[in-house]
């Protein structure tokens, strides 16, 4: 059975603290927002699966308590950055599987101001869920006093740079892009535009990784109603579904750790995975995509996912960025609302907001920001620990 997405919101999201809210308020705004944009009650959803990383057990239920006391079950999720999407996997599990016809996947943020540490389960690294990942980091490059997931991707870009040539004005165009993006964007946290050479200027977070190339920490939610097929004709929603296409997850394999990189260790080889397998069960693949939201935690991250998505050869990414075929007027438009480097970065509702932005690209209402003629869409969000989602979206016949 076919899932579609009718409906979707989102909050602004925003600095930590911005504003004087506590987490189920931004879930009743971004889930209200996403069951009127369907035209759905509450007391029709079947399931909520929630995604979050920083709040205590059945903080799920309290969140969407907000929305109703109908008795649905309720799944809390936690897949590091990858929460989202795993929150919104669920949901399209459960209209494919046949047995729900409607079902609101949730994700959602609240965190503290500064730098993320090594993993959302805290502690020493020594029984962190990711001291897998930074052993191979602290092998290759040691461990230094920075953010240690600024540390990790910061070395994977080096390796980049040393493998393939790829420099540090290639690295910067990634945060130039999306900054300037998301100044047509009003849920994100920054829209200001920045050129390359301001990016390089910023302040550096672990070279060559600049506060610029970096996405912040950020308070938000959002939202999406997936339904089945005959609930969409039974209520008049086809004009506005957009179906998930094809979606899948993976996780860590050898390839992730044997070759001591960063950059395998950081989820390339998940990504690729991945998305070797939607192409696979939608028959599409790269060229016919129209616009994509992708994992841009930081700039390295972008050049690393065109590689893995098929979008460039391997170490053709920084090229590929330059040379503007993933802005506007280029082959793709990747990350139009900003991506995570400028729209920002709560971690549970990520994967969400990145379905939120390209359904309404699909649908054509994603105003000064909108992807001419989008009619196929592909989204991607990686949670070191691992996981990898790759979901394709057309807009539904």
């Amino acid at each position: 059975m076919k899932a579609y997405i009718v409906g979707v919101g989102m909050t602004k999201f925003e600095k930590p603290e911005t504003r004087d809210w506590q987490y189920w308020d931004m879930v009743r705004e971004a889930g209200t927002a996403a069951l009127a944009d369907a035209g759905v009650r509450y007391d029709q959803v079947e399931h909520v699966p929630v995604g979050y990383c920083f709040q205590a057990s059945t903080a799920g239920q309290r969140a969407v308590y907000e929305l109703g006391l109908t008795g649905v079950p309720v799944y809390n999720v936690n897949n590091n950055c990858a929460t989202g999407s795993t929150a919104l996997m669920l949901a399209r599990q459960f209209v494919e599987g046949g047995g729900s016809d409607c079902v609101l996947a949730v994700g959602f943020e609240k965190m503290a101001r500064g730098s993320l540490g090594g993993g959302s389960g805290g502690g020493d690294f020594a029984t962190s869920p990711v001291a897998r990942h930074y052993g191979i980091m602290a092998a290759g490059h040691g461990f230094v006093n920075a953010p240690p997931t600024a540390q990790i991707f910061g070395n994977a870009a080096r390796e980049h740079m040393e493998r393939y040539g790829t420099t540090p004005a290639q690295l910067a165009a990634v945060g130039a892009k999306n900054h300037r993006h998301s100044a047509h964007n009003p849920y994100a946290q920054f829209q200001d535009p920045y050129t390359v050479d301001e990016v390089l200027a910023s302040r550096t977070v672990h070279d060559p990784l600049t506060k610029l190339q970096c996405s912040p920490t950020s308070d938000g939610a959002a939202a999406a109603v997936v339904v089945s097929e005959r609930f969409a004709e039974r209520h008049g929603l086809g004009e506005r579904a957009v179906e998930i296409a094809a979606q899948a997850m993976t996780t860590d394999t050898d390839a992730s750790f044997a070759s001591g990189s960063c950059i395998d260790a950081v989820g390339a080889p998940m990504t690729k995975a991945a998305a070797e397998q939607v192409y696979a069960a939608s028959g599409l693949g790269p060229d016919d995509l129209d616009v994509i939201e992708l994992h841009d935690c930081f700039s390295i991250n972008e050049l690393l996912t065109y590689e893995a998505l098929g979008l460039c050869g391997e170490g053709e990414s920084g090229k590929l960025v330059a040379s503007g075929a993933t802005t506007y007027g280029g082959r793709w438009v990747v990350n139009p609302s900003g991506g995570l480097i400028s729209k920002g970065h709560p971690l549970g509702a990520t994967g969400i907001a990145q379905a939120a932005e390209l359904t309404w690209q699909l649908r054509g209402e994603a105003g000064a920001r909108q992807v001419p003629g989008a009619r196929t869409a592909l989204a991607h969000n990686i949670g070191l620990g691992g996981a990898a989602v790759v979901t394709l979206l057309r807009r539904g016949a």
